[in-house]
């Protein structure tokens, strides 16, 4: 008689969840479509759709992973986009970053590594390594790491 089974399928071009201005979310989020955040969150956010900090937002996190990220607010933590990832001129992002396309504007704030993809999926969890090789520039490498007459390394080749 109360039997319901419809399955729902959500969009992911859609935004779904909102996390309104003066709400406080604690857990993690999973959503199949996009998630809108001008409240503050403490928790892990995974999301099929698109990932929107707004001005007012505030997130800290271990993980942010959706297919585009748009940061107009604070995050502490790190991002996985599995397209791109937007900082706009008054967000702020404290933490690594991994992104197929990353578009930075100016007078953003941004601490942290940021590691280019190639495909649609992000890669395992963000972690920051250095390997003996790229710690040492190879004889057939150019030698990026003369020293100035003030004795300061100019720039480091990655």
């Amino acid at each position: 008689m109360f039997k319901n089974n419809k399955t729902v399928k959500l969009d992911p071009n859609s935004t779904d969840t909102l996390i309104g201005e003066g709400s406080i979310f604690e857990g993690k989020i999973t959503s199949g479509a996009g998630v809108r955040i001008e409240g503050h969150i403490i928790g892990d956010i995974e999301c099929e759709g698109d990932v929107t900090v707004g001005e007012k937002g505030d997130v800290k996190s271990n993980n942010i992973i959706a297919r585009n990220v748009i940061i107009a607010g604070v995050v502490n933590g790190n991002v996985q986009a599995r397209q791109k990832l937007s900082i706009t001129s008054k967000g702020k992002l404290y933490g690594n970053i991994s992104a197929v396309s990353l578009s930075i504007e100016e007078g953003s704030t941004f601490e942290g590594t940021s590691r280019m993809e190639g495909g649609s999926e992000p890669s395992a969890p963000i972690a920051v390594k250095e390997s003996a090789a790229a710690a040492e520039p190879s004889s057939s490498a150019p030698d990026n790491h003369q020293k100035q007459e003030n004795g300061a390394t100019p720039y480091k080749a990655w």
